[in-house]
């Protein structure tokens, strides 16, 4: 009988996310997509979330490897927030709400930052309540949101998997 192995879903994690960035920045140049602050932290927390998955996947400490897939999990949850609050701000009426602020945010920030040192990948050039595109009647937020929550009980599942006693 077939028994599920944590490295299974550390590798299809990896390559999710590793998918998604790929499809964002297609999307981005072959549509001229504008991407927010948002976005691109989205973008940042899925490359990051790849990158774990993979050092998760070669781990073979148990502790080393759930240190790591808890990381997995946690920027799965932070990019589930940051998901549903651009969903949230893209229902909101037309100018009622901005990502645009007085002071720009520590994630804002990051994002600068990025950008100026690789803007192929993190330039944001869009603001986050606008929806440029929906895909089954779902924003780009929304489908980030389903993505990340994905990720999220995926590696709960690994987690749990590599506390189970090994038969």
């Amino acid at each position: 009988m077939y028994q599920p192995k944590p490295i299974h879903t550390w590798l299809a994690i990896a390559l999710v996310s590793a998918g998604l960035v790929v499809g964002s920045l297609v999307l981005t140049g072959w549509l001229d997509l504008h991407p927010c602050h948002l976005c691109i932290f989205q973008r940042l927390l899925f490359l990051l979330i790849a990158g774990l998955a993979l050092v998760a996947l070669v781990l073979t400490r148990p502790l080393a490897r759930a240190v790591t897939g808890a990381l997995v999990a946690v920027l799965a949850a932070v990019g589930l927030w940051a998901a549903i609050y651009q969903s949230w701000l893209q229902r909101q009426p037309p100018d009622a709400v901005s990502c645009i602020g007085g002071q720009p945010g520590l994630i804002e920030r990051l994002v600068e930052w990025l950008g100026q040192q690789a803007p192929a990948l993190f330039l944001a050039t869009g603001f986050c309540e606008e929806e440029e595109l929906a895909i089954l009647g779902l924003s780009l937020a929304n489908w980030a949101a389903v993505s990340f929550a994905a990720v999220l009980l995926a590696a709960a599942w690994a987690l749990w998997l590599q506390r189970r006693p090994a038969r």
